[in-house]
């Protein structure tokens, strides 16, 4: 059984899940305007696997007993400053989630919930992989500067993505 501590934490968990899915979509949005589709699609992507993580933690609160309940999510940005602002964005939102997860395994560690730290051994793993993508994209972006032809090809690079 899921104790009340965890199951509030995981709660909550869920709505920074979907509001990530929300902010990643609110970039796509932009960088479909902005004319990098690439890019847009790469963050459509990411939307889809924050819904899929919010999931996740849906479906461990139910197995473990527990219910869940959705909170309100806030609007996210609609404005950036270009792609570089986009992903260096990313790159912080990504970091503030590492933190959340970080927190919710204390907590498990904390209430000896061993299950929990097992589920959450997944999440550990997956923000370091999304830590190291959004920071290697920025640094990309970064190396490539001003140069219009470059920006065109890691956008397609981007697009590719699966």
């Amino acid at each position: 059984m899921l104790n009340k501590k965890l199951q509030d934490k995981m709660n909550d968990q869920i709505k920074h899940e979907l509001y990530s899915a929300y902010f990643y979509l609110s970039m796509a949005a932009y960088l479909e305007s902005a004319n990098l589709p690439g890019a847009a699609h790469w963050m459509r992507l990411q939307a889809q696997e924050e819904q899929e993580h919010a999931m996740k933690f849906f479906e461990h609160i139910h197995d473990r007993g527990g219910r869940v309940t959705l909170q309100a999510i806030d609007q996210p940005p609609t404005e950036f400053n270009g792609l570089l602002d986009v992903f260096e964005k990313t790159l912080e939102h990504e970091q503030k989630v590492t933190g959340l997860i970080n927190d919710l395994y204390r907590l498990a560690v904390k209430e000896d919930d061993y299950a929990s730290q097992i589920f959450l051994q997944w999440f550990v793993d997956e923000q370091v992989e999304e830590e190291k993508n959004a920071s290697q994209i920025v640094e990309q972006i970064k190396m490539i500067g001003d140069h219009k032809g470059s920006l065109f090809m890691l956008d397609g690079h981007l697009g590719r993505r699966e």
